[in-house]
């Protein structure tokens, strides 16, 4: 890359003077402030109804509603998120900041999407989308935790001296 306004910070931090600049004024920080905890409701809820479901055998609507709630999200901020990175890096993913957190992203999504073809497809039955559902969430876990190092990792970052 270039020394450009997007090149990538060489000084160990995460983020340039010109990134947290762009970070700090962006509408798609904010975005991604507020959908990231919504995410993780719908989470929390969907994993209480998709273990009942699997210990139980009752409820699997509710927990297949859940899930899809949550894929949503997953959606949305994933979108976003690549906005978001585009606004700040100068590209849409794998912005060298977030490579790791981007690339779990795609398992992540990759699973929760396997999810919904099992669904739509009926090709796999509630057990088996539950298991899947299981493994996404999984990911999203390890996932949703890259993350918030990397938000320490910044509040630390934006704390040192200069």
């Amino acid at each position: 890359m270039s020394d450009g306004p997007h090149a990538p910070n060489t000084q160990g931090g995460l983020y340039t003077p010109e990134q947290r600049k762009r970070r700090d004024e962006t509408i798609w920080t904010l975005i991604q402030g507020v959908l990231a905890p919504l995410q993780f409701v719908a989470f929390a809820v969907s994993i209480v109804l998709v273990v009942r479901y699997m210990a139980t055998g009752e409820g699997y609507l509710a927990a297949t509603v859940s899930i899809l709630v949550k894929t949503a999200f997953l959606y949305a901020i994933m979108v976003t998120g690549a906005i978001w990175e585009k606004v700040v890096f100068g590209q849409y993913l794998l912005a060298p900041a977030f490579f790791w957190e981007d690339m779990i992203s795609f398992i992540v999504i990759a699973l929760h999407t396997a999810y919904i073809w099992a669904l739509l497809s009926g090709s796999v039955g509630p057990e088996g989308q539950m298991i899947i559902a299981l493994a996404a969430y999984v990911t999203y876990v390890i996932n949703a935790g890259q993350f918030i190092l990397k938000l320490r990792q910044a509040r630390l970052q934006s704390e040192a001296p200069a």
